[in-house]
């Protein structure tokens, strides 16, 4: 059908945008992130920055997205409903990526708030309707839900850090005490909605890990690196742990759930 290879194009389209807006955004061809904005996006620009290393699981998100963009063009792949409801979204979430690094560019990092916020929206969406349109093959779930479900896991986490960055970049935040209180509180909004997702969209380990990945890194760029706070760093790394704890309880009530209703169709694992 001509919908579907629109749709396909589209996001082959999208994943050309997406590698442009990387090469930009890692230097290649404009400015590194961490060097741009006056460098309030670096990994010791606020106590909720996680330290360099965190930043490498991009490396695995893209991997995944251009194992999508491959996948989606098999034959019996491209007309499942379920790559139907999700292929123009998955385009537009690569567009938003592109769209977030090439904002930095300019230095206009409030407008990057409403792409990263505008990212983590149509990530959620997407997820939504993953678990709505569950995967039989453990292939496709491994590639299409374990890449969006990492992108949203990790998106999650950095939109707490955009924000924080943002109100950075125009003065806000002395490193005192109360600041070190509310970057805890900005971090267990980020648990808080790991909680929801489980919820929502399922027991789902790469979002989980997404979250978990960021809080920790966060931990460690507290406690070995500037801005120091051995408080953050020591919540950082017990709100990573309850990320995980949240999961594993979500994932534990679904098994039992399965084992109750044995005469009910089990849904494949989440990933």
């Amino acid at each position: 059908m001509r919908s579907d290879l629109a749709r396909r194009l589209f996001v082959t389209a999208a994943q050309i945008f997406c590698l442009v807006g990387t090469l930009v955004g890692t230097g290649v061809l404009g400015t590194e992130v961490a060097d741009s904005a006056g460098g309030s996006l670096s990994d010791n620009a606020t106590l909720i920055a996680p330290l360099g290393p965190a930043f490498s699981i991009w490396s695995v998100i893209y991997v995944g997205l251009f194992a999508y963009t491959v996948w989606q063009w098999f034959p019996r792949n491209a007309t499942t409903a379920r790559e139907r409801r999700i292929g123009w979204l998955a385009g537009i979430t690569m567009i938003l990526n592109a769209a977030w690094l090439l904002v930095i560019q300019v230095d206009l990092i409030w407008i990057s708030v409403l792409v990263i916020l505008a990212l983590a929206v149509s990530l959620g969406l997407l997820v939504k309707r993953l678990q709505e349109n569950p995967e039989s093959s453990l292939l496709g779930r491994f590639i299409v839900d374990g890449t969006f479900g990492l992108y949203l896991g990790w998106v999650t986490a950095a939109t707490c850090t955009n924000i924080a960055a943002a109100g950075s970049a125009y003065g806000l935040g002395s490193e005192s005490t109360t600041d070190e209180w509310i970057a805890i509180t900005v971090m267990a909004v980020a648990v808080v909605l790991s909680a929801i997702y489980v919820a929502v969209l399922g027991p789902r380990f790469a979002v989980a890990a997404g979250i978990a990945w960021a809080l920790a890194w966060i931990g460690v760029g507290r406690l070995t690196d500037e801005p120091a706070s051995q408080l953050v760093g020591i919540a950082a790394a017990i709100l990573s742990a309850a990320v995980l704890i949240i999961w594993a309880v979500g994932r534990a009530r679904l098994n039992r759930s399965a084992r109750e209703d044995r005469g009910v169709e089990r849904r494949p694992a989440y990933f």
